[in-house]
């Protein structure tokens, strides 16, 4: 699938499409009945897997239904109930039972995007890979280094390449921390789990409302939690990592941004056919995954704003309209953000660095890049001689350079 006005949307693949989120719905009912059935609340027969017993959904059709109940839940039970009566019974009976909508599409959602992220996570270590291959093979080539759009200081592009390096490994962590941090959402009506405990008492079930919610986790991959239908920290938890993420790449673009222009032309994106090219121009070659990214980047601040709104504003035991506002920001913010993963990690495995190039603006620039030391050599009484050489003021780039590919080390080591 693609988007017309996202250009590389088709990246994201079927992640958190609608078609995803109805199969991910459905994969909740049928843990949850698998759950019923553990408990003893429900026969045996009843838990099967749904997503074999109802075959395919249209889901076009289903968002029409959605209208009347406000929720793409009602509709979907209505129609698994319609299609196992004949066939499975047991399974149309107690499908659902003890649940709300909101647990099943808070859940489904939280499978999206657990998905999502590590399809995310994969793409942010080739990212790694090529960046700490550019810190490493570009430490010593220096380049004038820029503060407020004006020449400051000489600086290396492997120390560059280390900086982005750095924000990649930071969004990393924080991303790790939220996928892992994302749970499952079990209520019932209230957030009470009445309807569970109710479930147990009339047919003498095993256990407890909360063993029944660990145990739908469990069949689910997921941690459980106390219901947080009224508390959506897992959500802007998320949704702040997926910003953080873009705020790195957005950085990195917004420097080949500058660097790629004609009369700096220090870095060139990876060449592909027909990629850059304009509708009336037949010169330009537009650093167009670079333009993407950071279009992704100026995105997605807006996005997780949007969920932080519904979570300062919701009221009650569940929202009028609060929770409802957060479901297309956070598929748009999933998907934004992966596809700007992967047009990240095709932009820097594929950089050109023109280290001539580099080297040209520093020593074109030397008086003004060595303007500062000058300074500091006529504070001192007797200085030592000084060579003046803009590639020997350099301060602790290389260990600098060190102490972050050592960090990219031991981030390595921890995938594994």
């Amino acid at each position: 699938m693609g988007a017309l006005l996202w250009p590389g949307d088709d990246r994201a693949g079927d992640h958190l499409s609608d078609s995803a989120v109805v199969r991910a719905m459905v994969q909740v009912e049928t843990a949850w009945l698998a759950a019923l059935v553990e408990a003893g609340i429900a026969p045996g027969d009843a838990a099967i897997d749904l997503s074999g017993a109802v075959g395919a959904i249209d889901t076009d059709a289903l968002a029409v239904a959605s209208e009347a109940g406000g929720n793409p839940v009602i509709p979907l039970v209505t129609l698994l109930r319609g299609r196992l009566t004949d066939a499975e019974p047991q399974a149309a009976h107690w499908v659902h039972r003890g649940l709300t909508s909101q647990d099943v599409l808070d859940t489904a959602l939280v499978l999206g995007l657990r998905d999502t992220a590590d399809a995310v996570l994969a793409k942010i270590e080739t990212q790694i890979h090529a960046l700490a291959a550019l810190a490493n093979r570009h430490r010593a080539d220096p380049m004038a280094g820029r503060t407020l759009t004006q020449h400051a200081v000489p600086v290396t592009f492997g120390l560059t390449a280390a900086h982005w390096l750095h924000g990649v490994l930071e969004a990393s962590d924080d991303l790790h921390d939220a996928r892992n941090r994302l749970p499952i959402q079990i209520g019932s009506a209230a957030g009470t789990l009445a309807a569970p405990a109710e479930l147990l008492r009339l047919t003498g079930g095993r256990g407890d409302p909360i063993t029944l919610a660990r145990s739908a986790a469990t069949r689910l991959g997921l941690p459980w939690s106390p219901p947080w239908h009224t508390m959506r920290a897992p959500l802007t938890r998320l949704a702040d990592a997926l910003t953080r993420a873009s705020d790195a790449w957005g950085h990195i673009a917004a420097d080949v941004l500058v660097r790629a222009r004609p009369e700096i032309a220090e870095l060139a994106e990876p060449a592909a056919p027909g990629r850059g090219g304009s509708s009336t121009m037949p010169h330009k070659a537009n650093p167009i995954l670079s333009v993407l990214i950071r279009r992704a980047a100026l995105t997605a601040p807006n996005l997780a704003a949007q969920l932080h709104l519904a979570a300062a504003t919701t009221v009650d035991e569940r929202p009028d309209g609060a929770w409802h506002t957060e479901w297309t920001p956070l598929a748009e913010l999933a998907r934004h953000t992966l596809t700007a993963a992967d047009q990240t990690a095709e932009l820097l495995s594929g950089l050109h660095v023109d280290t001539g190039r580099m080297s040209r603006g520093v020593q074109f620039a030397a008086s003004a890049l060595l303007a500062e030391q000058h300074n500091l050599t006529r504070l001192i009484d007797n200085p030592p001689e000084t060579d003046f050489d803009p590639s020997h003021y350099l301060g602790s780039a290389d260990a600098l350079i060190d102490a972050i590919l050592k960090r990219a080390r031991t981030h390595a080591r921890g995938q594994r």
